[in-house]
């Protein structure tokens, strides 16, 4: 880790608050808002996540945070931002994938029609990376409308969760690994 980089995890870790038993009891909750809201801190995250995936033709966040992330990524980039949704929330005709999250299931959605994809460069912006399975609906939501997912960008990473190893081989970049 370069010194930029463990800077930028020290501000991450500095910022995050803790809060257990939430949203279940045994889940210790990981709370971003405070790093977002922090002006050094979203600066030095946006900045962090923004070399993560130079490269990339497009840039998608994922419902909700990643929004925030990926917009301010795309504009530091001069790219575009698609945002990928929960489902429900988009008019059809929409490509849909459930999955499996540490607490429950969700859906994610992205239009079907729109916004042409196919052999696009798109790099996911996330704020965190647990079990997988959000970045994991990404991509395959991505691939099926034709996209080259160049790889995922997270805030934080939780380990214990062995979300990374349900992406081999997408190349995955966390700012801070806990």
């Amino acid at each position: 880790m370069t010194p930029g980089e463990r800077d930028v995890a020290d501000i991450v870790a500095a910022l995050t608050r803790v809060v257990p038993d939430f949203p279940l009891p045994g889940v210790l909750f990981r709370d971003l808002t405070p790093v977002l809201a922090h002006d050094r801190g979203f600066a030095a995250v946006t900045d962090a996540l923004a070399e993560l995936v130079e490269g990339a033709d497009l840039v998608a966040g994922i419902d909700a945070r990643g929004f925030l992330l990926a917009g301010a990524v795309a504009h530091r980039l001069g790219v575009g931002v698609l945002a990928i949704r929960k489902g429900g929330k988009l008019p059809p005709p929409v490509h849909s994938r459930s999955y499996t999250l540490e607490y429950g299931t969700a859906t994610l959605e992205i239009p079907a029609e729109g916004i042409e994809l196919a052999g696009r460069r798109v790099a996911i912006i996330d704020d965190v990376l647990a079990t997988g399975g959000t970045v994991a609906a990404a991509r395959d939501l991505l691939t099926v409308a034709g996209a080259v997912v160049t790889g995922a960008a997270l805030v934080l990473e939780l380990t214990a969760l062995g979300g990374r190893g349900l992406l081999d081989p997408l190349a995955v970049r966390s700012l801070q690994v806990v």
